[in-house]
C-alpha cells in the first residue's frame, strides 16, 4: 500500500508539472486564433456615396468612433475594424451590443454587462478568498515558509490576485494598457487614502515606525518605475526584470528587519533572572476548539459515512444552520455565490492543514483529477488549446480526461474514506493552478466588459481602471481592513494597506510585461491616455509624500482628523480625474 501510494504521488507530481507546463509554455504545433474579429476588409466596405466609411479609413479609426457612425453601419464597423477586435475572452460584448441586440435595446445590453460585470467581481472574491488563498496557504505551511516571508509572497499574491490577474491581462494589448495603469495606480490611491483613512478614523492607533517607513520607501520606488515606464510608453525587459527585483530585494528587506528585530528583543530579555513560559501552549490548545461551535456537533465515536453522502456533502456549498442565523441581505448575496461555489467546488480542491483529515474528501478529490485539469486546459487561451485536434482527429479536452480518469481510479483504488493519503498535499497546487486559471478567466472577461463599456460611453480605459476596476479588485480589501480594525487590529491593518499594493505595482507590471514578451519582441509597448496618466501618477506620488512625512510628524499616533484629510485628499483627486475625463480641465500640451 505504501509503495502503491508513493507512485501515486509521483503521477501526481508528473500531472501537476504536465498541466504547469501547458499553462505558461506555447509550442509552434498549437497556433492560437487570432480573435473573432481579426477579418479582412471586405471590397464592399467602402466609400460609397452614402456617406459610409471606407475600409481603409475604419482600419486607422479609434474603436470609440462607432457612436458617430450610422445605426446600419455600427455592426460592420466594429466587425471589420481591427482595433475593435478582441483576442481574448469568451464573449464578443462588442457584437453583442451592436450586432445582436437591436438599436431600442442597446440599454438593456448595456444594463446586462453592469451586471455581468459587477458578478464577475462576486466571482474573483469568491475564487480568491475561499479556493485560491487557502491552498496558497497550505503550500506555504508545506514548504515551512516563515509568517513574515509567506505574508509578503503567498499571502500578498492570494489578497492581490484579482488585480495581478487583471493587470497581466491589460497589459497583453497596447490599447488596454490604461486599463492596468489606471486600476494599480487607482487601486493603490484608493487604498492608501480611503481605506488608511477609514482605519485612523474607525480605531485611532499608533503605527508601526519602521515597517510603515520601509513600505512607503518601497512603494514610491514603485511608482517612480512605473511613471518612467508610462512617460516613455514601453517596457523593456530590463525594466520588467527591475520591478520582480525590486519586489524580491524588498521581501529579502522584510526577512532582514524582522530577524534583526527579533534579535534586538532576544537581547534586551537576556538579562531577566527567569524566562516567563511561553503563551504558544495555551494558544495551541485554544486552536483545538472550533470558534464556530462544530465541535458540540461531533460525535463520540467516529462515524464511516458512505461514499456518496461524503461526495453530497462536500459538493454542498450552504450551512443551513448558519442560513438561519443570517439576516436578509447575507441571504441574498449567499444565493448570488451558490452557482459560483458549486462550481469551483466540484473543480478546485481545497487542501487545510489545520483539519484533521485535511479536508480529504475521496470521493470528490477523485472527481478534481478530471475536471481541475480539464477546467484549466478549457479556460487558457479561452479554450483554443482545449478545442485543438492532435493529429487532426482526438481533442486535447479529450486526452485530459482520459488521463485525468485513469489517475482519479488509481486514487480511488489505493486510498480510504477515513484517512487522506501521503500525497494529498499535492492537491494543494492543483488547486492552486485551477483557481488561478478560473481567477485569470474571469480577470479578461472584466478587462473586455471595461473595454467595451469605454467604447460605448466613449470613456478612456484610464479612467475605467481608476474608478470601476480599481473599486472592485479593492472594495474587499477594505471590508477586510476596517473589519480588522474595529476588532482590535488597526496597526496590521494599516500596514496591510501599504504591504499589498507594493506587490500588486510591482509583480503586476513585471510580471504582466514579462509575459507578454517573446524571443521576437522584448518590449512591451503602451498607449496611456495623456493628461490623465499623470493626474493619477501625481496624485498618487503627492499623497504617499503627505503620509510620510505626516505620519512622523504626529509621531505616528495616527487619529480621526488623519483619516479626514486622506478621504477629502481622494474626493478631491476623484472630481479633478473625473473633470479631466469630460474635457472641464484641459491642458494645451497635452
Amino acid at each position: 500500500m505504501t509503495r502503491q501510494i508513493s507512485w501515486l504521488g509521483l503521477m501526481q507530481t508528473l500531472w501537476v508539472l504536465c498541466v504547469t507546463f501547458l499553462l505558461v509554455g506555447e509550442t509552434d504545433a498549437v497556433k492560437p486564433s487570432v480573435g473573432r474579429w481579426n477579418a479582412k476588409l471586405p471590397a464592399s466596405f467602402s466609400a460609397d456615396g452614402h456617406g459610409r466609411i471606407s475600409g481603409t479609413q475604419s482600419s486607422n479609426m479609434d474603436c470609440r468612433e462607432v457612436g458617430k457612425q450610422n445605426q446600419s453601419d455600427r455592426c460592420s464597423f466594429i466587425r471589420h475594424n481591427p482595433n475593435c477586435k478582441m483576442d481574448s475572452g469568451f464573449l464578443n460584448y462588442l457584437n453583442g451590443v451592436f450586432c445582436i441586440f437591436p438599436a431600442a435595446l442597446q440599454p438593456l445590453a448595456i444594463a446586462l454587462y453592469v451586471l455581468w460585470l459587477f458578478y464577475l467581481f462576486v466571482i474573483l472574491g469568491v475564487t480568491a478568498e475561499k479556493f485560491f488563498c487557502p491552498n496558497l496557504s497550505a503550500i506555504s505551511t508545506k514548504l515551512r515558509l516563515a509568517h513574515n516571508v509567506a505574508g509578503v509572497t503567498f499571502l500578498a499574491f492570494g489578497n492581490g490576485a484579482p488585480d495581478i490577474f487583471s493587470a497581466v491581462v491589460a497589459f497583453s494589448d497596447p490599447r488596454t494598457a490604461g486599463l492596468a495603469i489606471g486600476a494599480l495606480f487607482g487601486a493603490g490611491i484608493f487604498v492608501t487614502t480611503i481605506v488608511a483613512g477609514g482605519i485612523a478614523f474607525v480605531r485611532p492607533f499608533t503605527a508601526a515606525s519602521r515597517p510603515f517607513l520601509r513600505d512607503a520607501i518601497f512603494y514610491m520606488v514603485a511608482v517612480f518605475l512605473t511613471f518612467v515606464a508610462v512617460y516613455f510608453q514601453q517596457v523593456t525587459l530590463a525594466e520588467a526584470l527591475s520591478f520582480l527585483g525590486l519586489y524580491i530585494f524588498y521581501v529579502l528587506t522584510v526577512v532582514v528587519s524582522t530577524w534583526l528585530h527579533k534579535r534586538q528583543r532576544r537581547e534586551r530579555s537576556a538579562p531577566s533572572s527567569h524566562p516567563e513560559p511561553e503563551l504558544s501552549t495555551d494558544s495551541e490548545e485554544g486552536d483545538n476548539t472550533n470558534v464556530n461551535g462544530e465541535e458540540e456537533y461531533q460525535p463520540l465515536l467516529p462515524l464511516e459515512e458512505t461514499t456518496f453522502r461524503i461526495l453530497t456533502q462536500s459538493i454542498n456549498p450552504l450551512d443551513y444552520r448558519k442560513w438561519r442565523r443570517k439576516p436578509c441581505y447575507w441571504k441574498l448575496l449567499k444565493a448570488c455565490k451558490l452557482p459560483v461555489e458549486l462550481i469551483l467546488l466540484l473543480t478546485v480542491p481545497i487542501v487545510d492543514l489545520d483539519r484533521d483529515d485535511q479536508n480529504w474528501k475521496r470521493p470528490l478529490n477523485c472527481l478534481h483529477l478530471i475536471t481541475g485539469p480539464l477546467i484549466c486546459i478549457l479556460t487558457l487561451k479561452s479554450g483554443t488549446y482545449g478545442l485543438y485536434k492532435l493529429q487532426g482527429v482526438f481533442p486535447v479536452w479529450g486526452l485530459m480526461v482520459l488521463v485525468g480518469a485513469t489517475l482519479a481510479a488509481i486514487l480511488f483504488c489505493v486510498t480510504r474514506n477515513e484517512e487522506p493519503p501521503r500525497c494529498h498535499f499535492l492537491f494543494a497546487f492543483l488547486g492552486f493552478f485551477v483557481s488561478a486559471m478560473w481567477i485569470n478567466a474571469a480577470a479578461t472577461e472584466v478587462v473586455n466588459i471595461l473595454q467595451t463599456l469605454g467604447i460605448i460611453f466613449h470613456l478612456s480605459n484610464t479612467v475605467l481602471g481608476l474608478t470601476l476596476l480599481a473599486w472592485g479588485n479593492s472594495i474587499g480589501d477594505m471590508f477586510s481592513d476596517l473589519t480588522m480594525a474595529r476588532q482590535g487590529y488597526p496597526r496590521m491593518a494599516f500596514s496591510a494597506c501599504f504591504g499589498g499594493i507594493i506587490f500588486n505595482m510591482l509583480v503586476g507590471v513585471g510580471l504582466g510585461c514579462l509575459l507578454q514578451m517573446s524571443s521576437s519582441k522584448w518590449v512591451v509597448k503602451l498607449e496611456p491616455d495623456d493628461l490623465l496618466v499623470w493626474i493619477l501618477a501625481g496624485a498618487l506620488g503627492l499623497s504617499l509624500v503627505i503620509s510620510f512625512l505626516s505620519v512622523p510628524a504626529q509621531c505616528f499616533h495616527l487619529g480621526p482628523m488623519y483619516g479626514y484629510c486622506l478621504i477629502a485628499y481622494y474626493v478631491v483627486f476623484l472630481t479633478i480625474a473625473l473633470l479631466t475625463e469630460f474635457g472641464v480641465i484641459r491642458i494645451s500640451t497635452f
